[in-house]
């Protein structure tokens, strides 16, 4: 039998081929109507490059060049949307490191030696219970002498914490013993002081209704709404926001502060689909995000590098 030879057919994954590049490029088209489709398409945008390798081999079973021409829209679509997450820059003025460490983590003292590896000068923590605090406190006490703990967030730090405070990020409906914000300033030596925000957002949840997002949302406003108001002009923001920077729920946050490349995956930590960890700062870059190794927690730990 002749081998089929290559032709304009297969307009099939051509066709698949466009929507999906149309998807990268202007995912905000899908509309976040009931179900929050558009949130949830977001959350997992980058993944929508899978359908690549898949369809060029699609095309080459079907000796398409319809579909093998087509695939270049969006090759060129997820380099322009996260070609640059690729790359990292090397200079920079300070490590942080930001985790959600479990209320249910069985090794908080293991927890807190395996974030110090990276050296960083700010260590922001969520989930953090009553005992567990005490314990990463007793820990981190020697390089972190400076802390501050407001509910189940805490800050740990090289550097001197002034005017520490909550941050109320509430949404309607929760009880008054919810707090999962804090603001301080950290004073570095020969630099203006540097507003440190700890935030923990709501979870979303998948189910028969769609993506609930609706509590992180109204959060994410709150967030957003403090850190416009912020007095100081250097910013950065540490913290379990429960969505990607692509999600346009966090658009009140991506709005005054920015993340930086990388794609460190910190959820769930067997197997990390998406960055819900987030480092982002004003006046001041974010040169690039890492993912660290597990520990107790069923978040995967976040680190950045940031240049002032």
């Amino acid at each position: 039998m002749r081998a089929s030879r290559w032709g304009w057919r297969g307009w099939g994954p051509a066709a698949v081929a466009v929507v999906v590049a149309g998807l990268l490029a202007f995912p905000s088209a899908v509309p976040d109507m009931a179900g929050r489709p558009g949130s949830l398409l977001e959350t997992f945008l980058p993944w929508l490059g899978v359908c690549v390798p898949v369809l060029l081999v699609l095309s080459w079973w079907r000796r398409s060049l319809a579909g093998l021409v087509a695939l270049m829209l969006p090759v060129a679509a997820w380099v322009a949307g996260f070609g640059g997450m690729l790359a990292g820059g090397s200079a920079y003025d300070l490590v942080v490191v930001q985790h959600n460490v479990s209320d249910e983590n069985g090794d908080p003292a293991g927890t807190a030696r395996a974030l110090t590896k990276v050296r960083p000068g700010l260590v922001a923590l969520e989930e953090l219970t009553p005992d567990d605090a005490a314990v990463y406190a007793s820990v981190l006490r020697a390089d972190y002498p400076h802390h501050a703990v407001v509910g189940t967030v805490g800050l740990w730090s090289k550097y001197p914490l002034t005017d520490v405070r909550p941050v109320d990020i509430r949404p309607a409906g929760v009880g008054a013993g919810w707090n999962r914000g804090l603001r301080a300033e950290a004073r570095m030596p020969g630099r203006e002081a540097v507003a440190v925000y700890v935030a923990h957002l709501p979870s979303v949840r998948m189910g028969p209704a769609g993506f609930g997002a609706g509590r992180r949302d109204e959060s994410a406003r709150l967030l957003g709404a403090a850190l416009a108001d912020e007095p100081r002009q250097r910013v950065i923001l540490l913290g379990d926001l429960n969505g990607t920077v692509d999600d346009r729920g966090l658009d009140p946050v991506g709005e005054q502060v920015a993340s930086g490349p990388g794609f460190a995956f910190s959820w769930p930590a067997r197997f990390p689909v998406a960055r819900i960890d987030q480092v982002m700062t004003r006046r001041a870059t974010v040169t690039e995000v890492w993912s660290l190794p597990a520990t107790g927690s069923d978040h995967l730990p976040v680190a950045a590098r940031i240049r002032w």
